[in-house]
């Protein structure tokens, strides 16, 4: 079962305890949007230097999974649908408050620097998170068994 599977809380008032929480831990140049026709939602701001973005999938209503009662073979009326496209958003909202809470907890307490909890998610010149613009290297390097170079990784040539 997913984190807040059942959760009753708006999506405003999760986006809204994000804001407070980042502005609590001196965040700064906070963003929210969402992007209905993609599916997704993007939280960004600015701390200890750095620009840190997060990305969440959201529920898309044509989505089979919405379609069926769940354990049934049943399916769901057009607003048994609308209700648990949104269940299933305010469920993103308040896991990604989670984790966002999580991480700055964690710096907060000296259990981690603030680059060990946000690499992934830290925005680079290009406009890339590390993970998007690492993760395919990371991907080549688990199927062969070999480490890339590092100059390779950040796009260099060798000279021969």
């Amino acid at each position: 079962m997913a984190y807040a599977a059942d959760t009753s809380v708006p999506v405003e008032r999760s986006r809204a305890e994000i804001e407070r929480l980042l502005s609590k831990h001196k965040c700064q140049k906070f963003m929210a949007g969402i992007d209905n026709d993609a599916h997704r939602a993007t939280v960004q701001f600015q701390a200890h230097g750095r620009i840190v973005r997060f990305e969440i999938a959201l529920p898309d209503r044509n989505d089979p999974q919405f379609m069926k009662i769940k354990n049934r073979y049943m399916q769901r009326s057009v607003s048994g649908v609308e209700k648990a496209v949104a269940q299933a958003e305010r469920t993103c909202w308040r896991a990604l408050l989670l984790v966002i809470k999580a991480k700055l907890e964690a710096v907060e307490s000296n259990i981690a620097t603030f680059e060990d909890e946000f690499l992934a998610h830290t925005v680079l010149p290009n406009q890339q998170t590390v993970a998007q613009y690492i993760g395919p290297a990371v991907e080549q390097m688990y199927a062969t068994g070999t480490m890339t170079p590092a100059r390779l990784i950040a796009g260099e040539t060798e000279k021969t």
